[in-house]
């Protein structure tokens, strides 16, 4: 048995157009949106009846996928937006982009902000991580040479 390939990344939201307007600024795109609900749902999550309105970006590769999803019902009941990246669990999904500079300019007129400073790892990439829409944690890596 092997593993074929990652399908997506889940990110819970709770401003879906800000944060898909955030994503396709920095260079996603929007593969579709659909409204998830029914018995058929609630099974598979484990979380009864739910609504759930998705929306699936891709990498510009075709390779990598986001599922945001902004919860109707059940309401959300954790939040650790706030938590340092040395908390443990899902924390946060890195991109490789052509040009930091450029990319941290645009991605500030839609309200992110860095978490640290932009660093240089040996003279292979350039590394940052910002906080985006509803303090979403993004890691940003600019490959050097």
């Amino acid at each position: 048995m092997a593993l074929k390939r990652m399908d997506n990344v889940g990110i819970v939201v709770d401003d879906l157009e800000e944060t898909i307007d955030f994503f396709r600024e920095l260079g996603l795109e929007l593969e579709g949106r659909a409204t998830i609900e029914g018995e058929w749902a609630g099974r598979v999550t484990g979380l009864g009846d739910q609504h759930v309105e998705i929306a699936m970006m891709r990498t510009p590769d075709g390779h990598s996928r986001l599922e945001l999803s902004r919860f109707l019902t059940p309401p959300v009941v954790a939040d650790h937006r706030s938590a340092p990246v040395n908390a443990l669990g899902y924390l946060r999904v890195m991109f490789t982009v052509d040009d930091i500079d450029d990319t941290l300019e645009r991605l500030r007129k839609r309200g992110a902000r860095l978490a640290g400073e932009v660093v240089k790892y040996k003279d292979v990439y350039r590394l940052c991580y910002i906080r985006g829409p509803g303090d979403l944690l993004i890691g940003l890596a600019q490959e050097l040479g």
